[in-house]
C-alpha cells in the first residue's frame, strides 16, 4: 500500500471501469520496479 501512495494518493479515475485500469497500471509499474531492484543470486560452487 505504501507504493501505491507514491503515484499519488487518490485514484484519477471516475468510472469503475477505470479505477480497475489504473489501479492495474499502478500495479504492474511496482512490480516492474520491484523486478528491476531485485538482486540475482547465482550459487558459486
Amino acid at each position: 500500500m505504501r507504493c501505491l501512495k507514491a503515484f499519488g494518493e487518490r485514484i484519477a479515475a471516475r468510472h469503475p471501469e477505470s479505477q480497475t485500469a489504473e489501479i492495474q497500471i499502478r500495479v504492474a509499474l511496482i512490480k516492474r520496479f520491484n523486478a528491476v531492484g531485485t538482486a540475482e543470486i547465482v550459487r558459486m560452487a
